[in-house]
């Protein structure tokens, strides 16, 4: 009997990335392929590469040479692919590139490679599809490419303009996840709020029910399903507030993954970004009001061309005003291709990191205030990973994403398992972190057992 071909996979950069690898696997298992967790048990490896950054693009170029030297046999694709020479020069032994999403390409690759060895009766994918995620939570893509033109960023030349999914599709897939055990929906794209603007919103039938492909439709459609929904990437388009609603009755998660990278008009409108960062302040204002328990987090970039001190600390004050729950931060680097590259005024890098300092500061304060007001409640807290040695639990609460945000370490966590859904009250914070114990062990959910 010929054994199964086998495969790794390496998967860099951003959860959307992610996505396009769990679907690459997904197409090779349902082809017969094995799949190694190293190289040494590996036939042949894939890359899927971030190129966003010039720092990314080193990353990624350095994965490939090690997936060289351990393995030999090398496919390369994602954001990176699309600058093909510069793969190839540094390093010529690469079998095949593709770009991002060229899902075919990469299969064919594999191919002509590893050619697959067809056995009808053990070929066998679950309805869901392989992930690379835990269990209990998964990625879902609605739709690829971006069709704004922020100065600082290249991804609509590396995977084009908005293209988004049918929401029949989305919303099927979902379906699909859940009835898996998925108890976590997390909802990305370039730019979420956006969604089926490219479409003209056009309507798919779900269930005898037509459907418009618009961002609200889907939060609420998702929102019946028996899931925790959470929004990434999502910009504060006025549209976005009618979903704060479904937030406050527990439709879908009180959190937003909002990128909005500055506050002062300068530099907003130097990055080619909405600039009336006066207006958003009242507007997430208005959305506590409705919605008190909303988390809301963002990133933000230091030091980018022409940003003055004046504009750092409008940066610092409108962070005082809005209080961003969850903060993350980067110092303005060039990447190349794109178009602030040509701005005056660069900052220099002591200047940045200067600054760097100063906003994880401000944020590390106002997240210490906003997680110390999450002390004495009880909430229920998604299960990640167990310690049975030292008797505790890790999870994340509704206002946390995973990988990126904060989490809430359990005490006491007998009979927990990674997964379950458990009522925690919150005994203690610190600048990132809840601690709590079980609200009542007889009331943890698990719906596997």
């Amino acid at each position: 009997m010929n054994q199964n071909p086998t495969i790794g996979l390496v998967s860099l950069g951003c959860p959307k990335a992610l996505v396009d690898s769990e679907r690459i696997l997904t197409t090779l298992r349902a082809q017969g392929y094995n799949f190694s967790h190293d190289y040494q048990g590996a036939d042949l490896v894939i890359v899927n590469t971030c190129g966003f950054l010039d720092s990314a693009k080193a990353e990624s170029l350095e994965a490939i040479g090690e997936a060289i030297n351990e393995n030999g046999k090398v496919i390369v694709t994602g954001c990176l692919g699309i600058e093909e020479q510069l793969i190839r020069d540094t390093h010529p032994k690469v079998l095949a590139v593709s770009g991002p999403h060229q899902y075919e390409a990469v299969v064919t690759a594999v191919h002509e490679n590893l050619p697959p060895v067809h056995k009808p009766f053990e070929d066998l994918v679950p309805a869901d599809g392989l992930r690379l995620t835990p269990r209990h939570y998964a990625y879902l893509k609605i739709s690829e490419g971006c069709s704004n033109r922020c100065t600082f960023c290249i991804i609509p030349s590396i995977r084009g303009d908005l293209k988004s999914r049918p929401i029949a599709s989305v919303l099927y897939e979902a379906e699909r996840l859940v009835k898996a055990g998925v108890k976590e929906i997390m909802v990305i794209s370039q730019d979420t709020s956006a969604y089926g603007q490219d479409i003209k919103y056009a309507s798919s039938r779900f269930h005898k029910r037509d459907i418009d492909a618009r961002f609200y439709d889907l939060a609420r459609e998702l929102g019946e399903m028996d899931a925790w929904i959470r929004m990434h990437y999502v910009y504060p388009y006025p549209h976005v507030d009618k979903s704060i609603h479904l937030m406050a009755e527990g439709k879908i998660l009180p959190y937003l993954d909002i990128p909005f990278q500055h506050a002062a008009p300068n530099v907003l409108k130097a990055m080619r970004r909405p600039a009336n960062q006066v207006k958003t302040a009242d507007r997430i204002k208005a959305w506590r009001d409705i919605c008190p328990d909303l988390a809301i987090r963002s990133t933000f970039i230091v030091g980018f061309p022409g940003e003055t001190e004046d504009d750092f600390q409008q940066l610092l004050d409108w962070l005082d005003e809005t209080q961003i729950d969850r903060v993350g931060a980067f110092k303005y680097e060039p990447v190349t291709g794109a178009p602030a590259n040509e701005l005056e005024g660069a900052v220099p890098d002591e200047v940045k990191q200067e600054r760097y300092g100063r906003l994880m500061e401000k944020a590390q304060a106002i997240s210490i205030d906003r997680l110390s007001q999450k002390v004495g409640r009880t909430i229920d807290v998604l299960v990640d990973d167990v310690a049975p040695e030292d008797n505790r639990a890790l999870g994340r609460s509704q206002w946390d994403a995973p990988e990126i945000d904060g989490q809430v370490f359990i005490d006491d966590a007998d009979n927990i398992k990674p997964g379950d859904m458990v009522k925690v009250t919150i005994n203690d914070s610190d600048e990132y972190d809840l601690y709590g114990t079980p609200a009542d062990a007889a009331k943890t959910v698990n719906k596997d057992a």
